[in-house]
């Protein structure tokens, strides 16, 4: 009897608990959205380091000497050379940078024909070496980026410094080697196109194409030919530039993800 009481007075407790609970309204529950992943920082300092093949222009070479008047070479040349660059830069957002870069361009030779100054029948081969020094602060544009690979275009300004040595004359009738050299600063610019590809978030390769102008070249002072103010002048000297490099960006990883506060706490409306 007592046992029957008992799951009487349980069954009436369930009973009358379930009654209640269907009284009550439905929980809500709200929906908290995923915190999206950190995004990309756009901007930072960053070093390069650049390795490249330079193709020069053909120069105007010209010999210069008040008594003789400018002597104008034939089948100029100056041959293909190699170079090295280090740079420091500022990204300010993903679309705009810029960097101040020095690049040493080894010495070429350049080439040129002339009559000989007193007819003999026969042309003089001349030739000098030519290396280069480049200071330019450089501007770029990132155009957008599909798959981590970046391209852009870019301008440049800056100076040149042009240093002509060994001079040697092939004449027939009196050839000579001049070992003295003469180093100028010039006015010097340039353009540039590529894309770089990004490794990480900090760190890029870079391959690129570079036109530089970098003014022109002069021989040292060649007392025993000429006037005493004779010299071997090199104009126009350009130069196409094919060249690869790396780029490592400070402070350029992923930044700190943005705090999210819901609308609300999960609620029951008890």
């Amino acid at each position: 009897m007592f046992l029957k009481r008992l799951s009487l007075a349980g069954a009436a407790a369930v009973m009358s608990t379930a009654a209640i609970a269907a009284d009550l309204p439905a929980p809500i529950i709200e929906h908290v959205p995923e915190i999206p992943a950190p995004a990309a920082v756009g901007g930072g300092f960053y070093l390069r380091g650049d390795i490249g093949y330079k193709i020069y222009g053909d120069p105007t070479q010209e010999y210069s000497d008040t008594t003789l008047g400018d002597i104008r070479y034939d089948r100029e040349s100056l041959d293909d050379t190699w170079m090295i660059g280090v740079g420091v830069g500022y990204k300010f957002n993903k679309y705009f940078r810029t960097d101040l870069t020095i690049d040493y361009e080894a010495a070429a030779e350049a080439v040129g024909y002339v009559e000989c100054a007193h007819p003999c029948g026969s042309t003089s081969r001349d030739t000098a070496d030519i290396d280069v020094w480049t200071v330019m602060l450089n501007g770029y544009v990132d155009l957008a980026t599909w798959n981590k690979i970046t391209p852009y275009v870019g301008a440049g300004i800056g100076a040149a410094y042009v240093n002509t040595s060994d001079f040697y004359s092939g004449s027939p009738t009196t050839p000579y080697q001049f070992d003295g050299s003469n180093g100028e600063w010039n006015f010097a610019w340039a353009l540039m196109a590529g894309a770089s590809y990004a490794v990480t978030n900090n760190f890029a390769i870079d391959a690129g194409y570079r036109y530089k102008d970098l003014g022109e070249a002069k021989t040292t002072i060649l007392h025993n030919v000429g006037s005493k103010d004779s010299r071997m002048e090199y104009k126009d000297l350009t130069a196409h530039e094919f060249r690869l490099g790396a780029r490592y960006t400070f402070g350029g990883g992923a930044a700190a993800a943005p705090a999210y506060y819901p609308s609300g706490p999960i609620s029951s409306n008890f």
